[in-house]
């Protein structure tokens, strides 16, 4: 028994590391919703017109996109592709790798499974909480992911801000300063709620795109449990008619 419930909460520990970013910043729940096409179009818009210059989506084509998030091919090429690439295409971007690297310092990683990887709660504030920080190659920060190589591509959108520290003394009697919130202190073209359900569309999108096929998925597997649930029965009537002499 001890064993089992050793495995149990080992099964657990990933689950509650996703419940703060790497600097141990609390993360807010990524209001996403699968079913929201307009949601996933506008996250689509973000991720080719910001994202898309650095990360590509190598497994996920143009044309599939479009037809999972309710888009003819030609509103696909006249809205989401920039480049000289087809319909029918995979969305890489045009970025040398080896150029990525010596600019960035690494090569900017491909996004289609990110959310698989990091998880949407993760990707939603990481998105939100960029902040000055003149020490950094790009002069700003990351409280979700602290010392990214990334720049604050969003910026026209959120604008600038400010972390906004707590200080505390630890288990020492140090005093440690906590970044706890943030201060506008540069206005982008969105508000602060506009920005915040901009990214929750992002997030979206991202959390589309690592497995297209999810609600096709789910849809099938309610048709797959309720045939076993009928099976179930017609084999248990047949168990007991064959059974019936037997006993």
């Amino acid at each position: 028994m001890k064993k089992i419930i050793i495995a149990l909460a080992l099964l657990a520990l990933p689950g509650l590391t996703l419940a703060s970013g790497e600097g141990g910043y609390p993360l807010a729940k990524a209001p996403i919703d699968p079913h929201d096409q307009p949601s996933l179009q506008r996250g689509a818009k973000l991720f080719v017109n910001y994202c898309m210059g650095c990360h590509s989506l190598d497994y996920q084509r143009y044309n599939r996109m479009g037809r999972d998030i309710g888009l003819t091919d030609e509103q696909v090429k006249d809205n989401l592709i920039f480049t000289g690439a087809k319909v029918g295409d995979t969305m890489k971007n045009a970025m040398p790798k080896a150029d990525a690297k010596r600019w960035f310092g690494v090569t900017p990683p491909d996004l289609t499974v990110i959310a698989r990887s990091r998880g949407v709660d993760y990707l939603y504030n990481y998105l939100q909480t960029f902040y000055k920080d003149p020490t950094r190659p790009f002069g700003v920060n990351n409280v979700v992911f602290p010392n990214a190589g990334m720049p604050h591509v969003l910026w026209e959108l959120q604008g600038m801000q400010e972390p906004v520290y707590t200080v505390h003394k630890d288990a020492a009697g140090t005093e440690v300063k906590t970044i706890t919130g943030f201060k506008l202190t540069q206005p982008g073209s969105l508000s602060p709620p506009e920005f915040k359900e901009a990214m929750a569309d992002l997030t979206n999108f991202l959390a589309y795109v690592g497995e297209p096929i999810k609600l096709e998925r789910q849809r099938i597997g309610i048709w797959v449990l309720l045939f076993l649930a009928l099976a179930t029965v017609v084999f248990y009537l047949l168990k007991k008619e064959y059974w019936k002499d037997v006993h």
